[in-house]
């Protein structure tokens, strides 16, 4: 029993305690390592990304990832085809809703989404307030199924620069 205790005792084995310090002290060199040069090389990155976004007025980049994977604008600024699908060639053109409420009455639900793509439906600050405050130019939050964004006002820069690098269609 005495070897048992000796073996499986919570004390800790004063070399083991050794070896595990020393892990412990490689480890946080080379995340210290690691995190220095992130951080270095990503403030490099950031200084040319910021030098962008302060020409365009945003990251077109960012703002097509925010339309198109992450708020999804298109399944209600975008035609469809006959099949169903997003018709990509009239892409963000505006379109009818692609359904009603349950109740089929809707009385505040819109008809048609507006063309977002090519020229916004208003002023770069307009968009900027509606994406970051969720209000639209009439003081008034938008109507339902639009969502009322709360972005911050850089990710909003970026949605605005992308819809502007789009090419308007009639």
């Amino acid at each position: 029993m005495n070897n048992f205790r000796a073996r499986h005792s919570c004390t800790p084995n004063p070399g083991m305690v050794r070896r595990a310090s020393a892990a412990a002290s490689v480890l946080s060199v080379i995340f210290w390592i690691a995190f220095s040069t992130s951080a270095i090389y990503g403030q490099t990155r950031k200084s040319s990304a910021v030098a962008d976004t302060e020409k365009t007025g945003g990251d077109v980049a960012r703002g097509k990832y925010l339309v198109e994977d992450v708020a999804m604008c298109g399944q209600c600024h975008t035609p469809r085809d006959s099949s169903g699908n997003l018709d990509r060639n009239r892409w963000l053109q505006g379109a009818p809703m692609p359904w009603v409420p349950a109740d089929g009455l809707g009385t505040n639900w819109p008809l048609r989404a507006p063309r977002i793509g090519g020229n916004p439906p208003a002023s770069d600050a307009d968009m900027v307030k509606l994406l970051t405050t969720g209000v639209w130019t009439t003081g008034k939050p938008l109507r339902f199924p639009m969502m009322p964004f709360r972005m911050n006002a850089s990710d909003a820069k970026a949605v605005v620069a992308y819809l502007k690098s789009l090419t308007p269609q009639n």
